[in-house]
């Protein structure tokens, strides 16, 4: 027969004190009362190993300490590091995370808000460029809904972000194939891309802009594997030798299509890529690329959300984070 639940009546019974103290006590109020009846509240809940209910808890603190991150695509390793970085902050305040993936679905994007909002969650990390700002602001905004925008857009001062310095990181990578040589240049992105995206390609042309030999071509892919792997057999039709990918895993696909192609890398095209996922020193050649600070974009999201949760009127805050050039071995000065 199974053993009848424990509760929060047994544990005021066992140690002597009322519902209401035993209450406050588990729910963090400890300063409210003696050492001694906390001490005896605790011992009672250690001795017959009570488990508070977590929906019961959640109606008294009105706090359910989780927070939704809505991610677009959960298979890029780029979100991986950075979830590491929210992780880690969001332990230390003892929060939890349920992560969704949206894979670039406005209508999977609302359909997880909602469901997390159903299901009480304290405050919403957004991390996906489907979604639009109208959106946002229907869902969460104009519901006090906590919530930060991630890496993907801005919102116009409605709420708070945490960004990259893109239009920088766009510059780096084009000064660098630039200062190599390179005059025929592609950049390998999503035509329609999320703002941040759009601001890696202003930097780049604005790189470009004071050197009229210099031609560049949009490529336009996905940003995933499949999209560079195709991305390599349109390149290898064009003159172009240098080129840039909007992240590093569209750079993967790269390599693979141009070893197919029976091309070199760097021998033939010099190939800088972005964010600086861990693969990029794993890979052959080791990769070129403008670094993010992945893990401390989730860090400082964390961290700037939970101070929105525990101070809802504050003013929004926007936080652009610096990139690097990290030059590897997938670029080279240009021989002929």
């Amino acid at each position: 027969m199974e053993n009848k639940r424990v509760t929060i009546k047994d544990v005021a019974r066992y140690s002597g004190v009322s519902i209401a103290t035993v209450s406050l006590i588990l729910n963090g109020n400890e300063n409210k009362f003696t050492r001694k009846t906390v001490e005896k509240v605790m011992a009672a809940k250690e001795a017959l190993d009570y488990q508070p209910n977590y929906f019961a808890q959640q109606m008294i603190i009105k706090r359910s300490k989780t927070i939704g991150v809505l991610l677009s695509d959960i298979t890029n390793p780029f979100f991986g590091q950075m979830m590491s970085g929210i992780e880690k902050a969001l332990y230390q305040e003892n929060f939890v995370t349920i992560i969704c993936n949206a894979n670039f679905d406005e209508e999977k994007e609302r359909y997880y808000l909602e469901e997390l909002m159903r299901r009480g969650v304290d405050g919403f990390i957004i991390a996906t460029p489907a979604i639009s700002n109208q959106t946002l602001d229907e869902m969460l905004h104009s519901r006090k809904r906590p919530y930060i925008i991630i890496d993907q857009k801005r919102t116009e001062g409605l709420t708070d972000a945490v960004l990259s310095d893109d239009f920088t990181g766009g510059q780096l990578a084009a000064q660098h194939l630039i200062d190599l040589g390179h005059k025929n240049l592609v950049m390998v992105m999503p035509i329609d891309g999320a703002e941040h995206l759009q601001n890696r390609l202003r930097g780049f042309k604005k790189a470009c802009d004071g050197h009229p030999e210099v031609s560049i071509t949009i490529i336009d892919a996905p940003m995933n594997k499949d999209g560079g792997y195709k991305a390599a057999q349109q390149i290898i039709q064009t003159k172009a030798t240098g080129i840039f990918a909007i992240n590093d895993e569209t750079v993967f696909g790269l390599y693979r299509g141009m070893e197919d192609a029976g091309k070199g890398i760097p021998d033939d095209y010099s190939i800088v890529g972005y964010d600086n996922v861990e693969m990029c020193e794993y890979v052959t050649p080791r990769m070129t690329t403008i670094a993010q600070s992945i893990p401390a974009i989730g860090e400082t999201t964390a961290r700037i959300l939970l101070e929105r949760i525990k101070d809802p009127e504050k003013q929004p805050e926007e936080v652009i984070l610096p990139v690097t050039l990290i030059e590897r071995k997938s670029t080279a000065p240009l021989t002929n």
